[in-house]
Order: structure tokens, then C-alpha cells, then sequence
């Protein structure tokens, strides 16, 4: 495994565990394959785990892995504070506590200000003394390190770079989206001012990898390198000196296995300007059969009116790719069989566009499915699954 230095000079696995998407049991995480795979990253190298507050069982899983196997101390917890639901520091003070609980600690390597978009959040933040409650945490050594996770643009990201000492930060950042968000000058920037900078999505949500284009498919096996999807969109990343530790959501053996090995072998400056071509060329085909820039993050949930958001728009981008028949199946999953509303359902209230970390207009996009997907021979079979599920 490479590493990288944080700010005291502690040395970041480049490859991070994101804890977002561990696979689930009967709607709960599954514990055994959580800590198989927790553990086999930690005997290969990995010691940067990144979970939130907001991520359904996931401090709590890996609170009691770690203390189960005995290595707190041999690894750093990175986990986050939803901004949205402070109004005072008793509020702070009481959610971090229930966060320690859950994780079995009594510290946090890495604590981040979840989803920042502009600096008003911060300004918000400042105003009910959050600066204070960090020194002092900081003091107590009951938070080691302090930084924000952010989805916003340039500009606003380099505001708040600016706006505090941050001792690191957390973008989405990946091959497709390099010019958006944060982005490359984003990176650099915080780079240069000696901010640590950990990436998540690097594949996209799995765009990057699952359900390509045949024509972004070709690009890859006709060139003259040859390395996966998956490999390729993480060597882009680790080639890269500003990037201190890719999370990746690894929910299975064989990726945790693979992206291992490529954070292990990958060098600082390996992807060529001839590779960056050939990558160029992949976004283009995608873009080219991208109907919603959809990662399936999932901040969008839960709706209010129970309708699988990410679902549907996985459906509408693979019925805008031309594979009709393979959408109106992925449609269907994504509504009758789990019992979740369709697109047409939307009234409208808009809440899920306040979190949608892409900006989104999930609304008008909801209205774009529902007119592609929910066709005659939809309702009929929606109607005949309900009818027999006893699904209303």
C-alpha cells in the first residue's frame, strides 16, 4: 500500500474505506461481510475509514468492528456533522456524543463539516460559537483534526479553504468530473495551501464502471495500455501528488482485493498525457448516452412520497442509452418490486433538490422519466405485480 502524509505527517493509506455502501441483510447492514471486508483491507494496508452521521448503521458498524479485532488505535476514523440540524452548541456537543457512542472511541482522527456548498454554512456554523466547541475538542484531543467534505464550485470551495485552518477536506472528484465541483483547480488550490485533499466518488457512484456505452467499452480494449474501467479511474486519481486518500465504497471481496493492488502499485505521475486523451474520449462517449448526471449518492432520500429517486434515473439513463427494454426492467425493480412510488407521483415539493449534491433539478428530471418510462405496457405490468404483491 503507497501513503500519503496529513498535515502532522501521519501516513494516509492512498486507498480510504468509504463506509457508505456496506451490503445489507433484510434492510440492515450485513455484519459478517462488514467486517470480512473491513478487516481484509486493514491487513493489506488500509488504514483511512470515512463514515457520517447521516450513513444508516454505518458508525456503528465499524465502531464494533474495530473494537471486536483490537485496532482502534491502528486506524483513523473519519466521520462527519450535518451542518443542517445544529442550532446551538448543546445540539453539537449532544450529536457528537451520541457519534463517539456509536463508534466506541473516545476521540475522532478526522471530523468534517458534512456537505458544505458555500461559505454561508460556515458563517451559519460560526454564529452559534463552533469555533470555540473545536478548540476546545481539539484541546481535549477528542477530535485530532478538523476539515469539511464539499459539493459546490470553484469558487465557492476556494472560499472556504480560506475561510479556516483546516487541517484537511473532502471532494468529489474523478476523470468524468474533473472541470465541476471543486475540480482540478480546487485541488491544486488547496493543495498549494497545504490543505490535505481526500476524494470520494471516484468512480462516479459506479457510473465509471458499470453499464459504459459500448463505445466508451471500445475506447478502452482498443487502446494500447490495458487495465479495467475500475483501474483506470483510480490510477487517474493516485497519479495525482495533491490527492492524499481515495475512498472507495467497497462492498465486496473482489474490489477490495483490486483496488488494493492498484493503490499499491500505482506511481505519483504514471497516467500520461496520452492516457488523459484516451479518458477524455470515454467521457465523451458517456456524456454522449447520459441522459441525468445521477451518481446515486442517495442524499436526495428519503422522499416523501417513498419514490426511489436514484432508481429512476439509473432506468432513465439506460432507456436514453437505446437498451429500451433493459430500462423499462430496471424501471420496474426500481418501483413495483420494491414497492416504491413512481416518478409521475412527485408533487413537487422539492426537498430533495436542497440535498442533491450534483445541483440536480430532480424535479423536472422526475417528469422527463415518468414521460419515457411510464408507458402502457409499464402501467399494465406495475398494476399485475401490485395485484398479486397485495401492494397498494
Amino acid at each position: 500500500m503507497n501513503y500519503r502524509k496529513d498535515k502532522s505527517g501521519n501516513d494516509l493509506s492512498l486507498l480510504g474505506f468509504g463506509c457508505m455502501r456496506f451490503q445489507k441483510k433484510l434492510g440492515r447492514i450485513n455484519m459478517e461481510l462488514c467486517e470480512k471486508q473491513i478487516m481484509n483491507a486493514f491487513n493489506n494496508g488500509v488504514n483511512y475509514f470515512d463514515t457520517a452521521f447521516i450513513y444508516p448503521g454505518s458508525e456503528s458498524a465499524i465502531g464494533e468492528v474495530f473494537e471486536k479485532n483490537n485496532i482502534r488505535d491502528k486506524v483513523y476514523i473519519a466521520t462527519k456533522l450535518p451542518p443542517q440540524l445544529m442550532v446551538n452548541t448543546d445540539v453539537l456537543e449532544k450529536l457528537f456524543r451520541e457519534q463517539l457512542k456509536r463508534l466506541r472511541t473516545d476521540y475522532i482522527d478526522f471530523y468534517l463539516m458534512h456537505m458544505m456548498s458555500d461559505i454561508k454554512v460556515w458563517e451559519r456554523l460560526k454564529g452559534i460559537g463552533i469555533e470555540k466547541w473545536i478548540e476546545q475538542k481539539k484541546a481535549s484531543g477528542e477530535i485530532r483534526n478538523i476539515g469539511f467534505s464539499f459539493h459546490g464550485n470553484t469558487e465557492k470551495f476556494c472560499e472556504i479553504v480560506d475561510a479556516y485552518p483546516w487541517d484537511m477536506c473532502l471532494i468529489r472528484y474523478n476523470y468524468m468530473d474533473e472541470h465541476s465541483q471543486a475540480g482540478r483547480k480546487g485541488l491544486k488550490y488547496a493543495y498549494e495551501k497545504g490543505v490535505p485533499v481526500m476524494i470520494m466518488e471516484p468512480l462516479r457512484g459506479g457510473k465509471l464502471v458499470n453499464n459504459l456505452p459500448d463505445e466508451a467499452k471500445k475506447i478502452f480494449s482498443s487502446y494500447s495500455v490495458q487495465h479495467t474501467p475500475a483501474q483506470w479511474a483510480f490510477k487517474w486519481l493516485f497519479s495525482q501528488k495533491e490527492v492524499t486518500t481515495v475512498l472507495s465504497g467497497m462492498n465486496s471481496e473482489e474490489m477490495v482485493a483490486d483496488n488494493i493492488n492498484t493503490a499499491s502499485v500505482t506511481k505519483i505521475g504514471e497516467v500520461t498525457e496520452s492516457d488523459e486523451e484516451m479518458l477524455r474520449s470515454v467521457v465523451r462517449a458517456i456524456n454522449h448516452k447520459m441522459k441525468v448526471g445521477c451518481t446515486g449518492c442517495g442524499y436526495c432520500m428519503p422522499c416523501p412520497q417513498n419514490i426511489n429517486i436514484s432508481g429512476a434515473f439509473s432506468a432513465y439513463n439506460t432507456h436514453f442509452s437505446g437498451n429500451k427494454f433493459l430500462g423499462f426492467k430496471e424501471y420496474l425493480r426500481a418501483t413495483a418490486f420494491q414497492g416504491s412510488a413512481t416518478a409521475s407521483e412527485c408533487i413537487n415539493c422539492g426537498k430533495c433538490e436542497t440535498h442533491c449534491p450534483q445541483g440536480i433539478e430532480i424535479r423536472n428530471e422526475l417528469k422527463g422519466a415518468a414521460a419515457a418510462l411510464e408507458t402502457p405496457m409499464y402501467k399494465a405490468a406495475n398494476n399485475v405485480i401490485k395485484k398479486f404483491s397485495g401492494k397498494k
